[in-house]
């Protein structure tokens, strides 16, 4: 299977200096984490509290749903409900064309490129420019994200240098930070000035006020939505929060947990369209009802998009988030992932060592480790095996049985040369496939322990 994970990783992990790279910037993340946690003496009761909320509204989410619904529409903004990732583009679509609005500026959306709103608009003859400065990176490239924070992580600095000099004309080989940074804002003004009208996503929307909350680091969400006469505000249904009281939880969790920043630099509040200003809420579905209607996976609806998970997974870490073929990657993504189809991503829940480093770090407490567990005893009963893992299984599970049998097949087996199993001709082919190149599988020894206990018993 040329998508699979373990597959996709190859690429990545082949070039080791980047691999390295990629590794130490995201354990940098998680290093910043660690540290805002240890400035909040309540920090563990703080993230109790979180998933206690989040479990409080799924529990009752028609109910706040529908209030959310109500305020929203007192505060004269439009709602819309997408059942699914194609009416939600069609709807965003429709609202574009009754406003004579042709271009588009956008912040970033994890929720749009899961529905793959930007290709559809594109498709359909309007002009679509991600503002969030990873997001542009990656847009020019014509990449997707590879993580739901920091969207051009797997990028260094050289490579932004040559996409700009390509795209926007910039000083070829010129990679200095600062300079990257003036000449995207300088292109991207040009881009807010002429467009007709703005799409945000959404972290979090207050049930008794009609508010939603974006939050950035760049202001980009707030330069399209005050500047713009149409804005579209693109919404997951597991966003609800109950009231302010409960947001403030989220708050003092999100940035901590994602970028470890005590808060980011913009936490926008919007309630009430402008004068003379056209303001909706597009509530999307997309599977999220089947995730809640499953009493053992709820709890993933629980995520605030933070990225911890990435941030401290070994596994991503190494293998960069496009390896994982799903639009959220890492452990998260890897527990939503079959709901949007078994067989084509039944290998994710298996790219994880189980070390339960994601557990220790998501703010609202959900058992990562746990529920990938689940899914994969869940996807090898529900999914067509992979032959050669089946057959691998079988002779296993018949060696281990019966002891005479093992002691044979390991008297064979210390025949093998250690350098024969590291060219990646063993059955499993464990070198090759999986990409643990780094790892050197040593000579077998010459007797098992237990000819040498029964040979030493004395």
């Amino acid at each position: 299977m040329k998508g699979t994970h373990a597959n996709l990783s190859k690429g990545f992990i082949t070039g080791s200096e980047k691999t390295d790279w990629h590794n130490n910037a995201l354990w940098f993340l998680r290093a910043k984490r660690d540290m805002q946690r240890d400035t909040i003496p309540d920090w563990e009761k703080l993230r109790a509290t979180a998933a206690a909320i989040k479990d409080h509204t799924l529990s009752r989410l028609p109910e706040y749903l529908q209030r959310f619904e109500e305020n929203a529409i007192k505060n004269g903004i439009q709602v819309h409900w997408a059942w699914d990732d194609a009416e939600l583009r069609e709807i965003t679509a429709s609202i574009l064309r009754e406003n004579n609005a042709k271009s588009v500026v956008k912040s970033k959306s994890m929720l749009t490129e899961e529905c793959g709103l930007n290709p559809y608009l594109e498709k359909e003859g309007f002009d679509v420019v991600d503002t969030d400065l990873g997001e542009r990176i990656v847009q020019l490239r014509k990449e997707h994200p590879s993580h739901i924070v920091v969207p051009a992580i797997h990028l260094k600095k050289e490579e932004v240098s040559d996409t700009f000099h390509e795209k926007m004309n910039t000083e070829k080989g010129n990679s200095d930070p600062d300079y990257l940074a003036s000449a995207a804002r300088e292109a991207l003004r040009k881009d807010f000035m002429r467009a007709d009208a703005a799409i945000t996503g959404v972290n979090f929307g207050v049930a008794e006020s009609g508010t939603v909350v974006v939050c950035t680091n760049e202001g980009n969400a707030d330069m399209g939505v005050h500047s713009k006469k149409t804005v579209i505000h693109c919404m997951g249904m597991e966003k609800l929060v109950p009231g302010y009281k409960e947001l403030a939880v989220f708050t003092r969790l999100l940035a901590r947990s994602a970028t470890g920043q005590p808060v980011t630099v913009f936490t926008s509040h919007y309630r009430k369209p402008r004068p003379e200003t056209t303001e909706h809420i597009i509530i999307v579905n997309n599977k999220r009802t089947d995730i809640f209607e499953d009493p053992e996976f709820r709890q993933a609806m629980r995520c605030i998009r933070c990225g911890a998970c990435m941030n401290t997974c070994p596994v991503y870490r190494r293998s960069g988030g496009h390896s994982y073929h799903h639009t959220v990657p890492g452990p998260i993504g890897s527990v939503l992932a079959p709901f949007y189809g078994k067989e084509k991503n039944k290998d994710l829940p298996f790219a994880s060592t189980l070390c339960g480093s994601c557990n220790n770090v998501c703010p609202v407490k959900i058992d990562l480790a746990g529920l990938l567990y689940r899914w994969r005893q869940k996807l090898t009963d529900e999914t067509s095996p992979d032959l050669s893992k089946k057959i691998g299984m079988d002779i296993g599970s018949k060696i281990l049985k019966s002891r005479t049998t093992y002691s044979l097949a390991t008297r064979a087996f210390r025949w093998v040369p250690g350098s024969v199993l590291q060219s990646g001709l063993n059955p499993w082919n464990v070198t090759a496939k999986n990409g643990h190149k780094e790892r050197i599988f040593p000579d077998v020894p010459g007797e098992s322990f237990r000819e040498w206990y029964k040979k030493n018993q004395e």
